[in-house]
């Protein structure tokens, strides 16, 4: 069996493993079947790979420039900063219910800001700024789909998990019950190990320090 490069050796690989190769059906689905392997692999994947830095810069031209907008391939937030502010301080998280109430308490008056919320595909920010601040966004991106890029950093790293992945959500379709949880087995332990393996990627890259609170080094 060719090794697992790109998409269209991934399909190949599937298509060999499910060995229906003549069934022109299931072959046409198999792109689907990856697609949904890379769903589950956005809700259940945390590794430092899927970290992502970006930068925006508040539009004070706009009617709102409070508001600004998500990178296409957000996920979830790890930090905002005001990377164009001396020392680049970082902003706290209020709730949307919370950030409300703060405008309402301080009339929302134009100044540096402090807090941010997640709205919908936005950025939220309080007070409104007052200057054409650089935000910095450090977050957690989906995984690039092999269907738009050909291969990605994650095919690279572990293509167990997308073979698995498509394998199991192919199971289903063909009615295949008995590999369920063979297909199952593979993708949860790939899976798992990958977030483990990030776990100590990030934690064991330097030493840790026990520090007494308030306790300045």
């Amino acid at each position: 069996m060719p090794q697992i490069v790109d998409y269209t050796s991934l399909q190949t690989a599937v298509i060999e493993y499910l060995a229906r190769d003549q069934d022109a059906t299931l072959v046409a689905r198999i792109p689907t079947f990856v697609q949904l392997a890379e769903a589950k692999f956005n809700r259940q994947l945390f590794v430092r790979q899927m970290e992502q830095r970006a930068t925006a810069l508040v539009d004070l031209g706009s009617s709102e420039p409070e508001f600004i907008s998500l990178p296409s391939d957000f996920q979830s937030m790890r930090r905002v900063r005001l990377s164009s502010v001396t020392g680049k301080p970082c902003l706290e998280f209020k709730s949307g219910t919370q950030m409300d109430e703060y405008r309402f308490a301080t009339s929302d008056v134009a100044a540096k800001p402090r807090y941010f919320t997640v709205f919908g595909n936005e950025l939220e920010l309080a007070p409104t700024p007052d200057a054409a601040y650089t935000i910095e966004m450090v977050y957690r991106q989906s995984v690039p789909p092999l269907a738009s890029y050909g291969s990605n950093w994650l095919l690279t790293m572990a293509p167990d998990v997308y073979l698995y992945g498509a394998l199991l959500e192919s199971a289903p379709y063909i009615k295949e019950d008995a590999r369920i949880q063979t297909w199952g087995l593979g993708f949860a332990s790939a899976l798992a190990d990958l977030n483990n393996l990030g776990l100590t990627s990030t934690f064991n890259a330097g030493p840790m320090t026990v520090r007494i609170s308030g306790q300045v080094i």
